[in-house]
């Protein structure tokens, strides 16, 4: 079976985390998302790339993640969310996927 790429776990995370929350108009749950598909793409980071690459990832992740708030009052909740998912996407990418 073909491994989904990290790059895409991550950006999956991001966005469907913010897009449960809203639709479901609880927050804890799409926090569940997100942690769940960080946690997972982590994983997949350490073993493609290690554990340095991981740390630096996950805090690009959480600080995205953290990033896309104050944001949104500039841009928008959906562009903030979607640009700060593509900015990890190409990070995981970059630091695991195209290695594995």
């Amino acid at each position: 079976m073909a491994r989904v790429p990290s790059a895409a776990i991550a950006a999956a995370g991001l966005v469907g985390g913010y897009g449960v929350a809203r639709w479901t108009k609880k927050r804890p749950l799409g926090g569940v998302v997100l942690a769940a598909a960080g946690a997972a793409a982590a994983r997949q980071w350490q073993a493609q790339a290690g554990n340095a690459v991981a740390g630096g990832l996950t805090a690009a992740y959480v600080a995205a993640f953290a990033g896309s708030h104050p944001l949104a009052k500039k841009v928008g909740a959906w562009p903030s969310v979607l640009g700060v998912a593509g900015a990890v996407a190409l990070a995981s990418w970059a630091g695991a996927d195209r290695r594995g």
